[in-house]
């Protein structure tokens, strides 16, 4: 009887041990999943915070074109004072 009793235990821990290797692949199946849906969810934040980046590049370029302008538009002045004549052909 006291064999019967000790499979009897045998036969539990087996059935617990194939039941948590069950809920084992069934977890990494969901942390599979989970870690597609999170490069999923990272490439479409990429996607939409994407078009910020060149409005910001555009607003730094055009600022910089104003500064460029103004440089320009000081030496044309300066060179006008030098040479009057310029003054006709730059169109200031």
């Amino acid at each position: 009887m006291n064999g019967l009793a000790g499979m009897e235990k045998f036969s539990s821990l087996e059935d617990k041990i194939y039941l948590t290797i069950e809920v084992v692949k069934k977890l990494r199946e969901e942390n599979e999943a989970l870690t597609k849906e999170v490069a999923a969810l990272k490439r479409e934040l990429s996607v939409a915070s994407g078009p910020a980046e060149p409005d910001e590049r555009l607003s730094a370029l055009v600022a910089e074109r104003e500064v460029i302008l103004e440089k320009v538009e000081a030496m044309l002045d300066a060179l006008v004072q030098i040479e009057p004549s310029i003054s006709t052909a730059a169109g200031v």
